[in-house]
């Protein structure tokens, strides 16, 4: 595997933490309330990695979380990513993610039926979230359950954090509301 640098850095919702490789961002880490807490995460799978200064592209990718987490609209799609390391379908899955628009949100099934898979695959597509390596910038907080459900979330915080993330983006969640208004007497 190649070398991998990190870095633990603070935003509006608390400490991020992001890794590389010559090839390009290899883990992020979600907000943690410390960032011994955040680095304790990050590093749990990352053996080696050691502490470094950001290279410029992942410099600008810890700028736009900045941006993103104090509500500013920010695409992630453009950073490279170093997957290597994931399973080839699950690939196929978070490029299809990625794809997935501020404010929007998409289901398990319909990705499942964009790789020609079929809704049954749905399963599939929720297990590559559950171990997306770069959460945020595969953006698997807007992958929802069927019938708009929210679904799980294995970040810090859970399905409540999942929630937070799309309300920042202005996605309503919970029940819709009624198509009838009260009069105001």
């Amino acid at each position: 595997m190649a070398e991998q640098r990190y870095e633990i850095f603070a935003t509006a919702a608390g400490f991020c933490g992001v890794a590389w490789s010559e090839a390009g961002i290899t883990r992020f880490q979600l907000p943690t309330s410390t960032a011994k807490e955040t680095e304790r995460l990050l590093l749990r799978r990352m053996d080696g990695a050691e502490r470094g200064t950001p290279p410029g592209e992942v410099a600008e990718a810890i700028e736009a979380v900045k941006r993103y987490f104090v509500g500013e609209p920010t695409d992630f799609s453009g950073f490279r990513l170093d997957l290597q390391e994931q399973d080839p379908f699950f690939r196929q899955i978070y490029d299809l993610a990625r794809r997935v628009a501020w404010g929007s949100t998409t289901t398990y099934g319909t990705l499942g039926r964009m790789l020609s898979a079929g809704p049954e695959v749905a399963r599939e597509v929720g297990r590559a979230m559950a171990k997306n390596p770069v959460a945020l910038i595969i953006p698997c907080h807007r992958v929802l359950a069927a019938g708009g459900k929210l679904g799980g979330f294995s970040a810090p915080g859970g399905s409540e954090t999942k929630m937070r993330m799309l309300e920042l983006e202005g996605v309503r969640s919970g029940p819709p509301e009624p198509a009838q208004q009260a009069l105001p007497f």
